[in-house]
């Protein structure tokens, strides 16, 4: 038996016990990664590189690609190093960090999708008051409480997580840590008041589905009453691409954490936590690009500079 005082590591998961598979988990994280790192790095660039895309959509997609990035280099490379290094140890303070940046970074991106629904409201179902409600001033402030709300939720779990003695030993069945997988290591009842935080951030994130729902049915409703098939196509490109995110963020976070007891195991377990933290990060960026007009603009014409700027200076020096 041991407590969290002595505690100097966590043992997370591995995903394969043999040598062979353990590199190919490690080469298809890498590939993952890259995408994701790439895909998110492009947007960022683009929607700060091209003034005609300095709106409150494009504003709130750039702090979504950062919250991505972020959130996907929080768990994946520790998971790559393990299985090149053929290990399961983070340090304690490396759990703990973990834990935060999780928390954090999650939950920003949901209360930053929330926003972005009430953004392609307004945009759709309010056009002569979007300069009004959406000005850059309103828009920093609401990105800013997202991050900042996210902030102290994050601060708050993960504080009163790791203050709760563990004696469960420190094996954690997740390949990154968690707070639900910390709390089965603790012995004390005090769990229980985390169990509390949890089921108002639980009440929280209802609220903003709702949210989002209700969002979405009027702006389908204002779409469908645009006499043009090319206005509603228009609406419909800047909509979908954020339905498909937001619909694949809640799907996989939502069986995570409800599928019920008598389907989980560990297998199954470690493939749902990849689908809903590793995979929406490298998809985002696609999903928005293949329906954006204005993106896909915007990427050719960057990679178009790049390709015409490599060409002059390979002539140069020839």
């Amino acid at each position: 038996m041991s407590n969290s005082s002595s505690i100097t590591q966590f043992l997370l998961l591995a995903f394969a016990d043999t040598r062979e598979l353990q590199l190919l988990h490690f080469w298809l994280f890498l590939g993952i990664y890259l995408a994701a790192l790439l895909g998110n790095s492009l947007i960022m660039t683009i929607i700060a590189n091209d003034h005609h895309l300095h709106s409150p959509m494009y504003f709130f997609l750039l702090n979504l690609a950062l919250l991505d990035l972020g959130s996907v280099s929080t768990t994946v490379p520790k998971s790559m190093a393990n299985s090149l290094w053929n290990t399961r140890a983070i340090s304690y303070m490396g759990c703990v960090a973990q834990v935060f940046f999780v928390l954090l970074l999650f939950g920003a991106e949901y209360s930053l999708l929330t926003i972005m629904s009430y953004d392609r409201y307004v945009a759709i179902c309010k056009p002569l008051h979007y300069g009004t409600l959406l000005g850059s001033r309103a828009c920093v402030h609401m990105a800013a409480a997202a991050w900042g709300a996210a902030f102290l939720n994050a601060l708050l779990h993960t504080a009163n997580t790791f203050s709760l003695p563990l004696c469960q030993g420190n094996a954690v069945e997740q390949f990154f840590c968690e707070i639900p997988h910390i709390l089965k290591l603790s012995c004390s009842h005090s769990y229980l008041r985390e169990a509390g935080y949890s089921m108002f951030a639980v009440c929280l994130s209802f609220g903003c589905f709702v949210f989002i729902v209700v969002s979405f049915v009027q702006i389908f409703r204002a779409v469908l009453r645009i006499p043009s098939e090319q206005g509603r196509h228009k609406a419909f490109s800047t909509c979908l691409p954020h339905l498909a995110v937001v619909s694949l963020f809640i799907s996989t976070a939502v069986f995570a954490y409800l599928k019920p007891p008598s389907i989980s195991s560990p297998s199954l377990d470690l493939v749902v936590s990849v689908l809903y933290s590793v995979v929406p990060p490298a998809l985002n960026p696609l999903i928005y690009s293949l329906r954006n007009e204005e993106l896909k603009d915007a990427v050719w014409k960057l990679i178009s500079g790049w390709v015409s700027e490599a060409i002059n200076c390979s002539s140069c020096t020839a």
